[in-house]
């Protein structure tokens, strides 16, 4: 039985396991550990197979430099299903769970850093044509923004930056 629902305490180490498992790294688990204790608001959902959480979605706050004052945004990193249950459909799941979430808690974009053949699929964008750019410009070609309230991209331009947690994380 699938079930997608909100993480709870108690999934903490599962969702470690998970993020480290599908990244052959602790990078991604150690940077939402860091975020859930230092960053809100946080969205964070898994997906359990049998009772076993074989996936995990995490949303945290991002900022826009230039012009982004009022418009509330998060950004979709880490995203991981273990290899095993991947091609199932989990995945989609998740990230259609975890932007129904954001939107419910107020978020009006969300950007993802991520594979240009997987995102379009939910509706995410390149965010170049609406004056938006990454921190480091050459990852354009995979950054990536849905609009969940109409109009909120018209209000916003400049550099989309994450957390500074995430620059240390892939620094160690």
């Amino acid at each position: 039985m699938v079930t997608i629902r909100p993480e709870r305490d108690e999934d903490h180490c599962a969702v470690f396991e998970v993020n480290e498992e599908v990244f052959a790294t602790d990078a991604e688990a150690r940077l939402v550990e860091e975020l859930r204790q230092k960053v809100g608001p946080v969205i964070s959902w898994v997906v359990e197979v049998d009772g076993a959480i074989v996936g995990h979605i995490f949303f945290s706050p991002v900022t826009i430099g230039d012009k982004g004052g009022g418009v509330r945004t998060m950004g979709l990193a880490p995203m991981a299903v273990r290899e095993k249950f991947q091609r199932q459909g989990l995945g989609r799941q998740l990230v259609e769970q975890g932007l129904d979430a954001c939107q419910k808690a107020g978020a009006e974009l969300v950007f993802v850093l991520g594979d240009p053949d997987y995102y379009p699929k939910f509706g995410f964008q390149p965010v170049a044509p609406f004056g938006l750019h990454y921190a480091d410009p050459k990852l354009d070609v995979c950054f990536f923004v849905k609009e969940l309230k109409v109009g909120a991209l018209q209000s916003v331009s400049g550099a989309v930056a994450y957390h500074p947690l995430f620059d240390r994380a892939f620094q160690r």
